[in-house]
Parts: structure tokens; C-alpha cells; sequence
């Protein structure tokens, strides 16, 4: 018998029974009802562990839109989860949720029927994953000891495998970890490891949980010298993992960051800057940039390398989260002699910093300011007068009328009074007039 007839007052019912389950593609024919395997497993548990997103519909408490553990029926035919309908009658409400009906009887009654088709239903699915996590498992097991007695095309093959099944499984990827493979694949980076097998490996990679000692060796310098030839080498998906990578190893507390002084890592990465052709590739390029240039000597060779004036040439196009870091990286060199001397230097630092200031975000405002800062001190008669042509005056008054940060209010005030040293009272008030080219 069902747990209810298919209609009751007009209503659809939400219960089938077993053999129209079976019959329907609710439950398949695998697993027996009511026995076997399916008792002994915590249904709690497996919901918890399976992510679902194709649960059927009469297994959904209509309160908590989650599927059902103790499905009860009320008198209207309904079904919900007996925790959720309990909380909405001691919430004073007499009615059926779904259909607002009165309940001529506020009993609650187990769905047993209900309860044995979610149950079923749920220990298919979770043996179904747990057989498919054992056979992950022992692929990722297999293709390891593979990879140490192969060479040439047939080791580039297995870790394309390797990559592929790391990359969509989060227990392969543990698999990899617990059986030593991090270190058989950082023992394949070398001077003499083909740009083919580099790749893989650092793809592979990228996607698994180091410790200390993982990361130490992965900071060689042979290893880094060729992480960074891929990164000016290697397709866009190559080069954005050897920033991930390279970002990865700086976690480590003891970072050498030597490792990082290099002219051929800093033009790699702005070449991943400039290319618009890949969004993701510039973002991940400005993340380690951002990264590494608290390094002094890293700064010093951003201004040697020229791209202080590439990147104020490519604020303009930049999407919010990419300008913020690449102001960052300009607000971190402008701190050294040679960056400051950089940024004056380019005929485009005032205006696209003044364009900046309270347009974007109050983070990005700040850092421009900051720029804008460090260059009126070098010169205030030459520098202030052209800031204050290009508007800044007139923008600095908005950052102190806003409601941003006292602190950026007070570094306004500071910037507008060192602009106003070269000027008549007069002359000054009419330059702080906010025109349409500068809004």
C-alpha cells in the first residue's frame, strides 16, 4: 500500500510507492528494498557527503527545499521533514505549508514507505561514489608506478592522464599526496626535464596540498630556473600555472626570496600582464607580481625591466580587481628612488592617477593618492601644478567632503595644501572647480 492515495482533496500526493519508484527511474533495480546493505548505511551521512543535484523532487522537505531524513505525512497528504513541519506548528501556524489548507488533525505520521525509497535511493548513490573513489584511487596508484619506469611520450601520457583525473577529483588528488607523489614529481623537474613534461607535472601540481619539505625541494634552483623559462614559454595555460606554483612555494615562512630576484621571472610575468587576449593570465600575473615586489631588490628590477611606464599605460583597461593590485605594485616601487623617478617620468602617471580618485573603489583611491604623493614630493612646482591641471584639486575636495577614511581625508588635506603653495588664493579656488573632463 502507499503511505497516501495518489490525490486527497484535489491535492497531488507527493508518495509513490516501491514499484512505481522502480518503474519510474527513482530507484534503480540494483538494490534491494528494505534489506542488505541499504539498513546499515547513515543516511544523515550520506547526505551530508553526496553533493546532489539531481535528488527527486518527492525526496524535498517543500519547508527546507533539502532532502528528507524522517518524512512524516500530515492529514492533507503532504509530506515534509518532521523537524521542519514541527517547527512551523510551534510557530503557531495550524495549516498545511504547501497547499494552506486547515488541519482538521495537527498528527504527524511516519512515512515508512517515503523513508525506505529515500534510503534506498541514497545508499545507490553513495556506494556508486565510494566504488568510484576505490577505482580513482587505484588509477592514480597505478599511473605513479608507471611514471617512474617510462620515459619520452609514453611519461607525457600518463601524467596528461594524472592531470586529468587530479584535476576532477578531490580524493585523487589526496591519493597523489599520501602516496609520495608529490615528491616522485617534483624529482621530474630538472635543467634537462623537455618543456612537455614540465608542463604536466607543474599542472599537476598546482592542484595538491604541500608540506615544508615539499616545498623546499620544489624551491631548487634548477626546479625555479625552469618554472620561469616555461613562464616566458609555455602556452597561456603553462604560464598561468607557473604563477600559481611560484605564489604557492612564497607561503612557506622560511621563502628565499632571492628565488624571486629574476630579470627573466619579472619580463615573464609582465608579458602575462600586457597579453589582453587572456584576462585570467593578467590577473594571476598582477596577484604574484603584487606578491613578490615587497622585496626591495624585486622593486628595483620592476623599474629596471620598463614596466613601471607599461603597467601606468595599461591602468585605463584594467577591470577593478586588476587595477587594484597593479597600484599596488606601483605604490610598493614608488616607495624606492628609482621608482619614484620611474613614475615621474611617464607623462601618463598624473592623469591616469588623478582619473583614479573616486571612481573605482576607496582602496584604489587610496593607492593612487599615495602615487600621486610620492611624486609631488619630489618637485611640488613642477609636478603639483601639472596634478592640478589635469583636476586634482578639484578631486581632492570630493575625497575630503566623501565619507571616506579619516585617514585619507587627512592625506587629501596634506596633497591640496602642497598644490596650493604655487598659486594666488584666486587662481587656486578656480582650479578646484570640478569640469566635465575631469568627472
Amino acid at each position: 500500500m502507499p503511505a497516501c492515495p495518489s490525490k486527497q482533496d484535489g491535492v497531488n500526493c507527493q508518495v509513490l510507492d516501491l514499484d512505481t519508484a522502480v518503474k519510474d527511474g527513482v530507484l534503480g533495480g540494483g538494490v534491494g528494498f528494505g534489506g542488505g546493505f541499504a539498513e546499515k548505511l547513515d543516511l544523515k551521512k550520506m547526505i551530508e557527503e553526496l553533493d546532489l543535484s539531481d535528488v527527486p523532487s518527492v525526496f524535498i522537505c517543500p519547508i527546507s527545499l533539502e532532502p528528507m531524513e524522517d518524512p512524516v505525512t500530515l492529514c492533507t497528504g503532504q509530506t515534509y521533514e518532521r523537524s521542519n513541519i514541527l517547527k512551523w506548528f510551534n510557530l503557531g501556524h495550524f495549516t498545511c505549508p504547501t497547499t494552506m489548507q486547515e488541519l482538521w488533525d495537527d498528527s504527524v505520521t511516519p512515512n515508512k514507505t517515503l523513508h525506505h525509497l529515500i534510503h534506498t535511493w541514497f545508499s545507490q548513490k553513495y556506494l556508486q561514489m565510494k566504488k568510484k573513489s576505490e577505482d580513482v584511487q587505484g588509477s592514480v596508484a597505478e599511473i605513479l608506478d608507471k611514471v617512474k619506469k617510462v620515459k619520452g611520450q609514453t611519461r607525457v601520457q600518463l601524467l596528461k592522464d594524472l592531470r586529468r583525473i587530479v584535476t576532477n577529483h578531490s580524493t585523487a588528488r589526496d591519493t597523489v599526496v599520501d602516496k609520495g607523489g608529490v615528491s616522485l614529481l617534483s624529482s621530474l623537474l630538472g635543467p634537462y626535464t623537455s618543456h612537455a613534461i614540465g608542463s604536466e607535472v607543474i599542472s599537476i601540481l598546482v592542484n595538491l596540498t604541500f608540506n615544508s619539505c615539499s616545498r623546499f625541494n620544489l624551491m631548487e634552483p634548477a626546479k625555479v630556473s625552469l618554472v620561469v623559462d616555461m613562464l616566458n614559454e609555455g602556452c597561456i595555460e603553462t604560464k598561468i600555472n607557473c604563477t600559481r606554483l611560484i605564489q604557492t612555494l612564497m607561503e612557506e615562512d622560511d621563502f628565499d626570496f632571492e628565488i624571486v630576484c629574476s630579470h627573466s621571472l619579472l619580463v615573464g610575468l609582465m608579458r602575462l600582464v600586457k597579453d589582453r587576449r587572456y584576462p585570467s593570465g593578467n590577473l594571476q600575473g598582477l596577484k604574484l607580481l603584487k606578491s613578490i615586489c615587497s622585496h626591495t631588490q624585486v622593486r628595483i628590477l620592476i623599474v629596471s625591466i620598463g614596466a613601471v611606464s607599461q603597467l601606468v599605460e595599461l591602468l585605463p583597461g584594467m577591470n577593478p580587481e586588476c587595477l587594484e593590485l597593479a597600484l599596488f605594485v606601483l605604490d610598493a616601487v614608488s616607495s624606492v628612488k628609482e621608482g619614484k623617478l620611474a613614475l615621474s617620468s611617464c607623462s601618463n602617471t598624473i592623469p591616469n592617477m588623478v582619473r583614479i580618485l573616486m571612481r573605482v573603489s576607496e582602496s584604489c583611491t587610496q593607492l593612487a593618492l599615495s602615487i600621486l604623493w610620492s611624486i609631488c614630493k619630489l618637485s611640488p612646482e613642477e609636478y603639483s601644478s601639472i596634478a592640478v591641471d589635469v583636476g586634482l584639486a578639484a578631486k581632492l575636495l570630493l575625497v575630503i567632503q566623501s565619507g571616506c577614511d579619516p585617514l585619507l581625508k587627512q592625506r587629501s588635506a596634506e596633497l591640496l595644501k602642497l598644490c596650493s603653495l604655487n598659486y594666488t588664493d584666486s587662481i587656486f579656488i578656480s582650479k578646484c572647480k570640478l569640469t566635465r573632463t575631469i568627472r
